[in-house]
């Protein structure tokens, strides 16, 4: 009874070892990351150039000129005009931000990183799938 009760206790013990070893690595490969985010955090700070200073503010906020160009001749065509002179300038404008849009790429960082997500976790699900 008591060597059943030890070999019993040993099975679960090794579980929870195992258990335990595969968290404390997930642990140490969050705070490997952290570390070298951290690294590349305070090198960019060191950067005082104003033209990287401003590519970089475009890797994080990158403008939609289309958009905008979009909003306002939508609003300039549903204005309510006696000489239909802001409906003229608004179709067209309506037109070239849409134009203005499908050419012009305002992906950010953070999209790029989405992507890249995306496509890995595709490529796992098809390794998966041929195994």
């Amino acid at each position: 009874m008591i060597i059943e009760y030890y070999l019993i206790m040993s099975k679960d013990q090794m579980k929870l070892d195992g258990l335990l070893k595969r968290k404390l690595d997930e642990i140490r490969a969050l705070s490997s990351s952290v570390k070298r985010r951290t690294g590349l955090y305070a090198d960019l700070a060191k950067v005082d150039d104003k033209k990287t200073a401003a590519s970089l503010s475009a890797l994080q906020k990158a403008p939609a000129p289309g958009k905008k160009l979009q909003k306002i001749g939508f609003i300039m065509f549903w204005v309510p005009e006696p000489s239909g002179v802001t409906s003229a300038i608004g179709a067209p404008m309506i037109l070239a931000g849409k134009y203005l849009d499908s050419v012009y790429n305002g992906s950010t960082i953070q999209d790029i990183g989405a992507q890249t997500k995306n496509t890995v976790s595709t490529i796992n699900d098809f390794k998966k799938s041929l195994s």
